[in-house]
Order: structure tokens, then sequence, then C-alpha cells
């Protein structure tokens, strides 16, 4: 039996099995997913997962740490954007965040101790790249000083390409940045215009040939379809520029239009946007198109070079999957560090204060910033077992997860194993009975086979708060 990833005969998509599953659903970076933190979960639950890691790794047992900073800034609005950010073009306006970014990491540092190890670092944002040189030379040094980079970690950035050059670049490199990704989204400048972003194909090419000259280990592109202005031809041009500009990893979201949940998207004129059955042919094509152009495709819309170590990790099956996507690194640990950022220490997932004065405050009172979290219950770990498994290795074998958790498999998810049915005549899935194998077709559309697992999804079958599937 293949594994997703491996040589096989060429995958049809058909308009029909498409259209069926072109519905709502979690991306699945946790479970239960971020909607499901209750408000019970705060500063005094977090605290004590962090004093449970560090006596665990008194006597060897804590996992690897990965770190996250979010900084949320951008000089412009951009009108698809659902991430937390502050709109300004007052660059002095970093600098109380950074006090307060500097408080957060102290209290971590007394619960966890200094020099706690590293071995993933990402900048997220907003636009990290708001901040200037010694600005980013300031947020470095506290994260070198409170916690040890481990060799070959992975440090990574997102940079709008409207804020860098070539010497930015150079400078992040210097602080140790060793992967980079930047946000294109769609290069026809009418697509560009109606989003309220505009740069052209030469600034990114420039950027990128200069990312690549520095030695970034790692050049990742971001782009979406579905948004206002966007046609299968327009943006078959943009799939066919990236190409071109051969990144060593490709996202492909799909847009969300949720405007009764993020204000920018009521600037998006909803006539302007592209009809479900064009939108349907933008991801045949654009999977095609990178396919063609000998990309892997990695899992629901990432694609990579067949020598990135995402893709090794994909046909070694060590991927894993965390708060920025799939990743090379073993199940981490994750501080999140900045407004609205979310972490997960042991068995609890939490999340910082969403504005900026809700944050601060509580770093004023000299405590977490935490607003909201979940400990996860023993249904919930075994639930979240199978469904990473179906993520990242395509795989669940009903003997791991049984030794693991104490269940059986069979009896415990008898009515999940009967919902695979369909999804099994549509030849997604194979259901034996030892496991369940996604098939090279079924791994495109593996956010429904993990649906089925969803506990909370399947009891309220509310599901318009997330992306589309396709």
């Amino acid at each position: 039996m293949k594994m997703p990833g491996q040589a096989q005969e060429p995958i049809v998509l058909t308009d029909q099995m498409l259209r069926r599953l072109d519905m709502p659903g979690p991306r699945y970076t946790s479970y239960p997913t971020a909607d499901r933190f209750v408000e019970a979960f705060g500063p005094a639950e977090y605290r004590q997962a962090l004093r449970q890691r560090a006596e665990g790794a008194v006597v060897g047992g804590a996992p690897p740490l990965s770190v996250y900073v979010h900084i949320p800034f951008c000089e412009s609005l951009c009108y698809y954007c659902a991430c937390n950010k502050v709109i300004t073009r007052h660059h002095e306006r970093a600098r109380p965040y950074l006090d307060d970014l500097r408080r957060e990491v102290e209290l971590h540092v007394a619960e966890l101790g200094r020099a706690q190890p590293v071995s993933q670092l990402h900048f997220g944002g907003g636009s990290p790249t708001f901040l200037s040189d010694a600005e980013l030379d300031e947020v470095m040094a506290l994260i070198r000083q409170s916690f040890r980079l481990a060799a070959g970690a992975e440090i990574g950035i997102e940079v709008d390409p409207r804020t860098a050059s070539p010497e930015r670049l150079r400078h992040l490199a210097e602080l140790g940045f060793n992967r980079i990704s930047f946000g294109v989204q769609d290069f026809d400048p009418a697509v560009q215009r109606a989003v309220h972003r505009i740069q052209p194909f030469e600034m990114v090419r420039d950027l990128m040939s200069a990312a690549r000259a520095l030695g970034y280990e790692s050049i990742n592109t971001d782009l979406i379809y579905g948004l206002p202005m966007q046609t299968p031809e327009s943006f078959a041009r943009t799939v066919a520029q990236v190409s071109e500009l051969r990144p060593d990893r490709i996202a492909l979201y799909s847009y969300a239009h949720l405007p009764q949940r993020f204000k920018p998207q009521r600037r998006i004129h909803a006539a302007d946007l592209p009809h479900p059955e064009k939108r349907i042919r933008m991801l045949q094509s654009a999977i095609a198109g990178f396919l063609s152009h000998e990309y892997v495709y990695i899992g629901m819309d990432h694609f990579a070079l067949p020598n990135d170590a995402l893709a090794v990790a994909k046909r070694q099956g060590r991927l894993h999957r965390n708060f920025q996507g799939y990743s090379t690194q073993p199940d981490c640990d994750l501080i999140g560090l900045g407004v609205s950022s979310i972490g997960r220490v042991g068995a609890t997932y939490s999340q910082n204060a969403k504005t900026l004065g809700e944050y601060h405050d509580a770093l004023a009172g000299g405590e977490f910033p935490i607003v909201r979290g979940l400990a996860l219950t023993r249904d919930d770990a075994v639930r979240r077992a199978i469904i990473m498994a179906l993520m990242c290795q395509g795989r669940v074998e009903f003997e791991s997860i049984e030794l693991a958790h104490l269940v059986n498999m069979r009896e415990a998810f008898a009515p999940e194993l009967e919902r695979l049915a369909p999804l099994q005549e549509m030849g997604l899935v194979e259901v034996d009975a030892q496991s369940i194998q996604v098939t090279p077709l079924g791994w495109y559309f593996v956010r429904a086979v993990a649906m089925v697992f969803d506990k909370n999804l399947q009891a309220d079958q509310v599901r318009e708060r997330f992306s589309r599937i396709i």
C-alpha cells in the first residue's frame, strides 16, 4: 500500500467530488480547536502547567520547546486579513509592546528556569518586519538571554515584502533567522488593488533572490485563492510566476469570507468574489501547476520541493503539526508570547489577551496575560492522537492508539468508523481491522477525514466559524 507522498498514479479531482466536499472545517492545528477554549482556564492554571513541565524537566521527561512571538503591528490594512493586528504608521507604539514582551518572558523564566532549550522559534504577526532593525535586535537578545537556542534550531520569520529590502534580509540572517516566509497572496494587479495590498512581482522576485543568496535554509510563499477579482486564468498566472521563483515551500490557502467576524473583510464586495465553481477551478489548476513543477503535496494546502526538510519528513512519516501548521519538529511544548498568542504546555492549551490594553494590564500586574484555555480530558487526548495521526501520517494504527490510551478503537469509536463509510466509498480512506489509511486521493481532503473524529464538531454542526476545506 502506498503512503501519501510516495510515487503514485496521477490524482484526478473531479468537479463532483470537490463540490461534495466543499464545506467549512477546522485546520486542526490543535485538537480540541481554539474555539473550544474556556475562560475558566486562566493564569493560575497556566502557571501550574509550566510548573509541571519544569518538574518533568528535572527527571528528563519534558518534550522539546518551541517559542512563538507575535508582533501585531502593520502599516496598512489588507482587507482579507483575519489575523490579530494593529494598523498604525506610528512606529513608536512598538516601544511599550516590547517592554511588555520582556515582562512576559521574565514570567516564563521565573517558572521554567533560564536557558530552557528551544528547537523552534517563529516570529509572526501582523508584520514582524514592522519593527526596526534595532528593535529586532532587542527581541532576539531577549530570547537568547532567556532561552537556549539549540544547535540546528529552526528560526523563522514572516516578512511583508513591502517592509523589507535585501539589506533587511541580511540583518535578519545575521540575527540567526534561517527560514523566511513571504506573504504574496496574488500577483495580479487588479486583485492586489481589491485587497489593498500592492506588491509587484519584481519586488518579491528580488527579495527572494536576495534571501537565496544569503543562504536561508527554507523560503516559503503564502498564496490565497478565492479573493475578489480573481479568475481561474489570473490565478494560473500567479501560480506560474510563483513556480518560476522556486520557493522551497508554498502555502495555498482558501479565502474564508467571514465579514461578520472580521471587520476588515467588510470592505470586500461579495459580488467581486469568484463563483464557487471558479474557485474550484483555481484549486484544481493550482494543484496541477505545482505538481507539474515537481513540488510534493505535503497535506491540506502545503507544497514543498522534494529535497526540502518538510517533504523529507513527509516521506519518512515524521510530520508533526502545531499552531503554525506542518512542522518537522517533534511534538513540542509551545510557549506563545505576545498579544493573542496561543500556547500548548503538557495537556493544556492557552491563549493570551487579544487587545493591547488587556495584555498590558495583566503584565503590569505581574500576571500572565492568559484569558482562556483548556485542560484536555482523556477523551480529548485520544481524539487528538487520532486526528494528528490522520493529518500528519495519513494513517491510524489501532494497536498504537490502544496501547497508548488504553481504549478499544472499534468499541470506543464505533460511530466514527461507521461515518467513515461514505468517505471509503469515495475512495478517500481504506479501513480494515487494524487501521485507517488515507488514500493518495484522500490526502487532498484529509480535513474531512479528521472531522469524523471531532466530537465537538459532530455534536453541534456549527461550522461557519471555520474556513472551507476547498
